[in-house]
């Protein structure tokens, strides 16, 4: 059907899909997300000849009876299958080898990852330098959090409030008796 560099390519295709997402996956299955997400990245989808039910009727088809996930084999047969709906009027050889051109290289992509917000009312919200009363003691002057010493209350005995700014000035203001 195809030469080995093909289908090197497409082994590798495949084990960059089967880990995406999964951090205990070994790569050498492909689970039904997974097998969606290559398909709509790799364009094997394209609304008109192939769409989404199209590729999970074929993913049905292809694996064991009870199990979740499909093999490489498997997944080379769903493509055979997928191949002469994607491209009507080219035999099934042909159709395998274009869809396989479209698998070549590709990686999972991260379009639509969350992304951290940068507006001026997180901006706002974040500033140290705004935080007032109890919360501002929990940082220092350039903003850093001063951990566990700024989260609890510790005890000093020396007669004032706890953080009162004039502490140690009584002395200097009474008066010396005469």
């Amino acid at each position: 059907m195809a030469d080995s560099s093909d289908m090197d390519e497409l082994l590798t295709t495949f084990k960059k899909f089967a880990v995406h997402g999964d951090t205990k996956a070994s790569g050498n299955e492909l689970n039904g997300k997974n097998w969606n997400k290559l398909c709509k990245d790799c364009k094997i989808t394209d609304g008109k000849n192939v769409c989404s039910t199209d590729v999970d009727i074929v993913f049905s088809k292809v694996k064991q009876k009870a199990a979740r996930i499909i093999t490489y084999e498997e997944f080379r047969r769903a493509l055979e299958d997928l191949g002469p709906k994607r491209f009507k009027g080219q035999s099934k050889e042909e159709a395998f080898q274009s869809i396989s051109s479209l698998l070549e290289g590709r990686e999972p992509s991260n379009v639509g990852v969350t992304k951290v917000a940068k507006t001026a009312a997180v901006d706002r919200l974040t500033d140290t330098s705004r935080y007032t009363g109890s919360h501002k003691e929990r940082f220092t002057g350039d903003g850093k959090g001063k951990g566990r010493e700024g989260r609890e209350e510790l005890v000093e005995n020396t007669g004032y409030v706890n953080a009162y700014k004039n502490a140690g000035t009584y002395d200097a203001k009474v008066k010396p008796e005469k």
